[in-house]
């Protein structure tokens, strides 16, 4: 007997277990360098469970050869703007796309106290009261000048001019983004003038959360850019090829998100076909298709767009259109959805968005930065709106409905664009920028962005323990949090 076997054996004899001779014989067969970890990892989780014998059947669940029928692998898309997208014309698409952004937020509001006192923009113009106001509205534009704080906000009744005097509140209200809905409370000033006493955003109530009740795992992945020369395909091989090994928790992967910029695309930014390796979509999505060919099939792979990937670029975005490579729609275990898209894996919320609208916050908004994506991602959800800024750098498309709206609450908000992978909470919500998967471009290094690329995020769906792979070699790649 191999001297690499019989201490496997006996380590678990000696921690009073047996082991069923048809077991012996696929112990035979097993890599010796392996032997050992494998051991100790099944008699770890059997102990858990108060049984042992190690069986025939554990040993081919833990090496694969057999799936595991304990753990769950259920997807549900509940929110997919693909089949909702009804584009108007001109003005009147985007009159009713904002028309729905603001009756669906007086929808969400209408559940707070305040709500039931709210009064339209006109009508506090003749109020002749000394009592406190509410209203709400849109931000069409807020400034700062001396002492003072101005903030316009517009209903469908029109638009009115309030005074923020309070320090703290002009603080909150420099936060405050372009077309964003907001709840004030105001009062009549002395020269009749609206003071603004209080500013209420829809933001997201606390969260407990929904669970798996197996101890399935989903990894967060986002940005590939594959057919790239920078695309890291050696590590992104190595993390697929690592999906297919023994380790206990490669084992329990039964969901990948794939959050947008899958591929690198084609005529994004001038004379990007000189950074290329693949210089067509199609060919990109082949190779795209070839790599994800590797992923165990019984792992279920969510696709979204981004703003590299084929198909329209204006928010909200449809699914990539099967026109491009029709067999990946055909897969069974692969699911594409547009952006943003709300998925259940095992009743647990997944929002999916791919971030585009954070160019245009970091911008417009003191204190954020792109280093650090998720205090960006807590704005979007205290908002309750994944892209407010109209008419900046993210393109968003005249609906007749506002697609954008966070009407489902998440227990996991999945965000990538910006290449810097970090975790956070957030009112009970597990915050993922699943960062990229391409090295740092002469783009990126001529602004002074560095990513932190090369890292796989995986979520332990039943106790929210978050785990990571860290593919990159330079030692300063971290994962943030």
């Amino acid at each position: 007997m191999k001297k690499e076997l019989s201490f496997a054996l006996n380590y678990a004899l000696n921690k009073g277990f047996q082991i069923h001779p048809d077991a012996f014989k696929i112990l035979e067969n097993v890599d010796v360098r392996k032997l050992e970890k494998i051991i100790k990892e099944i008699v770890k989780e059997k102990t858990k469970q108060k049984l042992f014998q190690i069986s025939q059947d554990d040993l081919e669940v833990y090496l694969g050869i057999k799936d595991d029928p304990t753990l769950q692998c259920e997807v549900k898309v509940i929110s997919d703007p693909t089949s909702k997208i009804t584009t108007g014309e001109g003005v009147k698409g985007y009159n009713a796309l904002f028309s729905s952004r603001f009756n669906k937020f007086k929808r969400i509001v209408s559940e707070r106290p305040e709500s039931r006192m709210l009064k339209s923009i006109a009508s506090t113009k003749t109020a002749k009261t000394e009592d406190d106001m509410y209203v709400c509205g849109l931000v069409t534009n807020r400034v700062s000048e001396r002492n003072i704080t101005k903030l316009i906000l517009e209903d469908p009744s029109g638009s009115f001019e309030g005074i923020i005097f309070d320090k703290e509140l002009q603080q909150l209200a420099d936060t405050l983004l372009s077309d964003q809905f907001v709840m004030v409370r105001i009062s009549i000033g002395k020269n009749s003038g609206l003071l603004v006493k209080d500013i209420i955003l829809p933001d997201i109530p606390d969260q407990s959360g929904n669970r798996s009740e197996s101890e399935t795992y989903a990894a967060f992945l986002s940005d590939l850019h594959i057919g790239s020369k920078y695309f890291m395909e050696q590590e992104f091989t190595e993390f697929v090829q690592w999906l297919s090994s023994p380790d206990p928790v490669a084992k329990k992967i039964r969901f990948i998100l794939i959050g947008g910029d899958a591929v690198d695309g084609v005529g994004i930014y001038p004379n990007q076909d000189k950074e290329l390796v693949c210089q067509t979509i199609e060919e990109q999505l082949e190779k795209m298709e070839s790599l994800l060919d590797k992923i165990p099939k019984n792992v279920k792979i969510i696709i979204m767009p981004g703003n590299h990937d084929p198909g329209r670029r204006a928010l909200p975005q449809p699914a990539i259109p099967k026109k491009y490579n029709s067999s990946l729609w055909e897969r069974e275990n692969v699911v594409m959805v547009g952006n943003p898209a709300v998925i259940s894996l095992n009743g647990v919320k997944v929002m999916m968005f791919h971030g585009q609208s954070i160019d245009d916050i970091v911008k417009t908004t003191p204190g954020l930065s792109y280093d650090k994506p998720t205090t960006v991602m807590k704005h979007l959800l205290k908002a309750r709106h994944l892209s407010p800024i109209y008419g900046s750098q993210t393109p968003i498309a005249p609906e007749m409905q506002d697609l954008m709206v966070i009407e489902d609450i998440p227990d996991i908000f999945h965000v990538g664009h910006v290449h810097r992978a970090q975790l956070d909470m957030y009112k009970g919500i597990l915050l993922v920028n699943s960062g990229s998967w391409q090295k740092q471009t002469p783009f990126q290094a001529s602004v002074g962005m560095t990513p932190n690329p090369g890292i796989a995020i995986m979520v332990n769906l039943k106790t929210f323990q978050v785990l990571h792979e860290n593919y990159n070699s330079n030692l300063d790649n971290v994962l943030q949090s």
